[in-house]
C-alpha cells in the first residue's frame, strides 16, 4: 500500500512538472525529463533494488508473470486521467522502468507547430505514410494528430494497432476501433491482415517492427487503404533503405516495386529545446512525386536527399532547411541545430 502511494506521488510529480518521462532505476534517484533534459528528484530517496522492484510490480499488477518470463514489457498505465506508456525491463541491478506521459488532449498540426503541408496526407483516400525519427521525438503525437484530423473531417472506418495504446480517440465523424497488441490481438501483422475483412478505410500502425508487419502494411496500402505507421529511422532516404533491407534478398525487388507505387510520403522529425523554453519540431517532409517513385524503384535511395532539397515548390522540406529556418527565427540555438543536423556543412550553407 505504501509503495502504491509512493508510485502515485511520483506519477503526479511527473505530470505537475509537465515532464515527458519518468525513470525508475535501482541505485538512482527517481528522474524526470523536462524539455529534453533529465532532472534528478533529489528531494526523494535513492531507489535501492528492493524499492525499485516494488514500484515496478505495482505498475505491472496482473502483468507480472509475463514480465518475469519476457524480461521486458510495454504496456499502458493510468492514474485517474493521467496516462503513461510504460516500458519495464530487467537490469544487472534489478528492475527498472521508463514511463512516457501521454497527454489527454490530441493537439492539432497548428498547435504542434508542424508544417501545414502535412495536412495533405490526411486528405488522401489511399497510400502509405511513414512518420520516422528517434525515440522520444514526437512520432506518436504526430500520428495521433493526423488520425484525429481525419476523424474530425471525414466519415471513415479507422483502426489503430498499437503496443500499447497511447492517445485515446473520441469518435467524431469517423468510426474508430483501437486495438492493443497482446491485449486485443497477438501481433501487429496478424491485426493488419485482419483489417482486410474489417471494412476499414484508414489504418494506423504504432510501429513497424519486422518485415512481416512491413509487408502487411504495404499490401494494405496497395489494396486501397490509407495506412499511417512509424519507424525508428533518421531520414526519409534511410527509411526507404531500412524498409527494403528488412526483407530477404529474394523479396527485395518486389517490395521495392510495391513501395514505389504505394508510398505517399515520409515525415522525419526531431524535437529540439527552444531558446525560450519548451520544445519545437524540426521536420523533414518527402512527398512521393514521380521522381521519388523512380528513385525507389531503381534502388537509388541516397539520391532522395537531393530531390527533397530541390523540391520546395511541391511542399518538400529538408531537415537542414527546417533547422536553418528555426535558427533564423531565433527559436533554437545554432549549436543545437548543428547537433541535430545530418549534414552540418550543408546546414551552414543554408544560414
Amino acid at each position: 500500500m505504501v509503495c502504491a502511494l509512493y508510485l502515485n506521488s511520483l506519477l503526479k510529480i511527473t505530470a505537475q512538472n509537465n515532464a515527458s518521462d519518468l525513470h525508475i532505476s535501482p541505485g538512482h534517484y527517481p528522474t524526470i525529463r523536462v524539455d529534453g533534459r533529465l532532472i534528478t528528484l533529489v528531494d526523494q530517496k535513492i531507489l535501492d533494488s528492493e524499492m525499485a522492484k516494488e514500484l515496478i510490480f505495482a505498475l505491472l499488477d496482473d502483468k507480472k508473470d509475463r514480465f518475469l518470463s519476457e524480461k521486458e514489457l510495454d504496456f499502458s498505465y493510468a492514474l485517474g486521467d493521467i496516462r503513461f506508456r510504460v516500458n519495464t525491463y530487467q537490469t544487472r541491478n534489478g528492475y527498472a522502468a521508463s514511463l512516457r506521459l501521454v497527454p489527454n488532449e490530441i493537439r492539432t498540426i497548428e498547435e504542434l507547430e508542424l508544417p501545414p503541408i502535412l495536412k495533405i496526407f490526411s486528405k488522401l483516400s489511399q497510400g502509405f505514410i511513414l512518420i520516422v525519427g528517434p525515440t522520444g521525438h514526437g512520432k506518436s503525437t504526430t500520428l495521433a494528430s493526423l488520425i484525429n484530423l481525419i476523424n474530425k473531417e471525414r466519415s471513415e472506418k479507422i483502426i489503430t494497432i498499437e503496443d500499447p495504446i497511447e492517445y485515446i480517440f473520441t469518435p467524431d465523424k469517423s468510426v474508430i476501433d483501437q486495438r492493443e497488441v497482446y491485449q486485443d490481438t497477438f501481433s501487429f501483422h496478424k491485426a493488419l491482415r485482419a483489417t482486410f475483412r474489417e471494412n476499414v478505410n484508414v489504418i494506423m500502425v504504432g510501429e513497424l517492427r519486422d518485415y512481416e508487419t512491413m509487408s502487411a502494411a504495404v499490401t494494405a496500402a496497395e489494396t486501397g487503404h490509407l495506412v499511417f505507421a512509424s519507424l525508428h529511422t533518421n531520414s526519409a532516404s534511410q527509411t526507404i533503405e531500412r524498409l527494403i533491407d528488412s526483407f530477404p534478398s529474394n523479396q527485395q525487388p518486389q517490395i521495392r516495386s510495391q513501395l514505389a507505387s504505394t508510398l505517399s510520403g515520409v515525415i522525419s522529425q526531431r524535437l529540439l529545446p527552444r531558446t525560450k523554453g519548451g520544445l519545437i519540431p524540426a521536420v523533414e517532409v518527402m512527398i512521393a512525386t514521380p521522381a521519388v517513385r523512380a528513385l525507389i524503384r531503381d534502388s537509388r535511395p541516397k539520391q532522395l536527399d537531393l530531390v527533397i532539397e530541390t523540391s520546395q515548390d511541391v511542399g518538400m522540406i529538408s531537415l537542414d532547411r527546417s533547422l536553418a529556418d528555426l535558427v533564423r527565427r531565433k527559436e533554437i540555438s545554432i549549436e543545437k541545430a548543428e547537433f541535430y543536423s545530418l549534414n552540418p556543412s550543408e546546414f551552414k550553407n543554408l544560414l
